[in-house]
């Protein structure tokens, strides 16, 4: 399944362009019974009703392919008589038109969907006529295949919110009815794939609208494939491997998974960077994963743990690196490292400050004790600064008619004579 094929049958869902040939399905109330029925000839809809319809079939082809688009392959046994796969070709070659066949596939529905409220199946037949396409993409006038298929929608449909309304019969504004409103697809599946631009009967191509509830019940139970994860999916089951591993520190579990998140990133940028983006997905093996932990710096014990979850969870198909990358961890674990990075600046700025006012604070010690000193030696012509123990070693002697001072030095000590000025 890719992109190009998904949008080549999308295009097709339009009044000018669509070739479904039937339209049938059952509408379910929140027991689980059948209201009523529907089974209409698609191009015979009033106008209204086959734009709506037409835009059901359009949600199921919508989103991001591993995310809501699933490629969901049908095992062996399944392919068997009796098999969920075999059932469905034989729905599909019926051409909706066996009412007994349908029974059974609206009752598997309604007996494993698990959805409270009222719901719609809706299922849509068609046969088309894939044109040859040259190596630029051109099409030709000759059929390459006829793909046939059915698309299946299950809708849920709830009561309109209360509103005040204008009522006409009664010439007032008022508490307008609440509707039963059929709401845009909540799952949905094609069968069989059209996968390059062919029918490919061992596979289903699955739509689901939530990415983070898939409903594997429909894909196991209805389909009888094996249920398949999305990337939201895949995701939260990573995390949650995470912060089981580091249980007792909930703010530390939380840190390592924003860092292993931008290791896993670093992987893909650093791939991007050698091969570029056009390549295949980056396996994500059970040495990878040790790798990008060790980097991250966690301890081994829960390196284990993690390993451990890690495979029971993914088994013999491990997520890939970009699937397991969450933008919005990664924009988060960014704003964090800018607000780390601010308050080290602050806190930077803040010690600066506070250096500036001790040395503020010790010039003017130093400056009043200059102004102090200088009070003392005011109108002295000579001021004498010694050690205390040497003030008991100073005399007084006239030499040469003069008075002087005798300080006397012993041979390791040194002397320096400051002038004062006045």
């Amino acid at each position: 399944m890719n992109k190009k094929d998904i949008l080549e049958l999308k295009r097709r869902f339009k009044k000018d362009d669509c070739s479904f040939t039937r339209l049938t399905g059952c509408y379910v109330n929140g027991e689980k019974n059948i209201v009523l029925y529907l089974n209409e000839s698609f191009l015979n809809l009033e106008e209204d009703e086959l734009f709506k319809y037409l835009e059901i079939a359009k949600k199921t082809l919508s989103g991001t392919i591993g995310n809501n688009l699933l490629e969901l392959n049908f095992p062996i046994n399944e392919e068997e008589m009796g098999g969920k796969q075999k059932s469905l070709m034989i729905l599909k070659a019926s051409k909706l038109k066996d009412e007994g066949l349908l029974e059974n596939f609206y009752q598997s529905i309604i007996d494993s969907y698990d959805y409270t409220g009222n719901f719609l199946i809706l299922l849509f037949h068609d046969a088309y006529d894939v044109l040859t396409k040259t190596s630029d993409n051109g099409k030709l006038d000759e059929s390459e295949e006829v793909y046939e298929y059915i698309l299946c929608a299950i809708c849920p449909v709830t009561l309109s919110k209360p509103a005040l309304g204008y009522l006409e019969d009664k010439h007032k504004i008022g508490a307008r009815n609440r509707d039963w409103v059929v709401g845009p697809p909540d799952i949905g599946f094609i069968f069989p794939a059209f996968t390059d631009r062919s029918t490919d009967i061992h596979s289903v191509i699955y739509y689901t609208k939530n990415a983070k509830d898939s409903h594997p019940e429909i894909m196991e139970e209805v389909l009888g494939c094996y249920p398949k994860q999305t990337a939201a999916e895949k995701k939260e089951t990573f995390h949650s491997i995470v912060s089981k591993a580091i249980a007792e520190d909930e703010e530390k579990a939380d840190e390592v998974f924003l860092e292993i998140q931008e290791n896993l990133n670093n992987i893909v940028e650093e791939t991007d960077f050698i091969k570029g983006t056009e390549r295949e997905p980056i396996a994500l093996t059970n040495d990878t994963v040790k790798e990008i932990l060790a980097d991250t710096g966690v301890p081994e014990e829960v390196t284990e743990k993690i390993e451990k979850s890690f495979v029971e969870a993914f088994g013999d198909t491990p997520p890939t690196v970009e699937e397991l990358i969450d933008d919005k961890a990664l924009q988060l674990n960014e704003k964090i490292k800018k607000e780390k990075e601010l308050k080290k600046k602050v806190e930077f700025l803040e010690a600066q400050l506070e250096k500036a006012k001790q040395e503020i604070a010790l010039d003017a010690e130093n400056k009043e004790a200059l102004e102090d000193n200088n009070a003392l030696i005011e109108g002295y012509d000579v001021v004498l600064q010694v050690k205390a123990e040497k003030v008991p070693q100073i005399k007084s002697e006239i030499i040469d008619g003069k008075k002087c001072l005798i300080v006397p030095l012993e041979e390791n000590e040194q002397a320096n004579v400051i002038s004062i000025d006045k």
